[in-house]
């Protein structure tokens, strides 16, 4: 992959496999990792790195009512009858159940509600027409996140860190 990637040596790249030249001079490689850790430095001294961070919540929120929840409907065969989930029951199945950047974790969730709705609906059971965050523990259990005493309020210009030093000494700063 260096051969390839560098630009005194991919203009005649030789693939010993087939036996062919090439000239990869003009070609543009794209490649993906989900750490960078795990790269070669000497790999990535030859790469432009771009990094994506993750969704918010808000955003997470929008992909939730325009993707995932349509196609977890129609998955469980409820778009006849289709369940509301409410923006409040979002935000707390983002924040209590799922803890990533992307939006996997949060279909696996919306998709364990509405299994479990679709099952109600089988066996002859009422079903609910909403769900609301006072309810999701019914469906999803006890929450698998919950958040750190910083993060419970909101302060502007504040830092909360604990540290430890060389002598093993805790440093509290607030």
């Amino acid at each position: 992959m260096l051969e390839v990637l560098d630009p005194e040596q991919n203009k005649n790249f030789f693939d010993h496999y087939l036996d062919v030249d090439y000239d990869l001079s003009r070609v543009l490689f794209i490649t993906t990792a989900n750490t960078l850790a795990t790269v070669p430095p000497a790999l990535q001294d030859r790469l432009e790195v771009l990094e994506f961070p993750g969704y918010v919540e808000e955003e997470k929120l929008s992909i939730a009512h325009k993707f995932l929840i349509p196609r977890q409907l129609i998955e469980n065969g409820l778009q006849a009858a289709p369940v509301v989930i409410s923006d409040q029951a979002l935000s707390h199945m983002v924040r209590s159940y799922t803890y990533e950047a992307g939006v996997r974790n949060l279909e696996r969730e919306i998709a364990n509600v509405l299994r479990k709705v679709a099952r109600r609906k089988a066996e002859g059971k009422r079903v609910p027409a909403r769900i609301g965050a006072n309810t999701l523990h019914k469906y999803l259990g006890p929450p698998q996140y919950t958040p750190l005493e910083a993060e419970l309020k909101d302060e502007v210009g504040v830092v909360t860190a604990v540290a430890w030093d060389r002598g093993g000494r805790r440093h509290d700063a607030d």
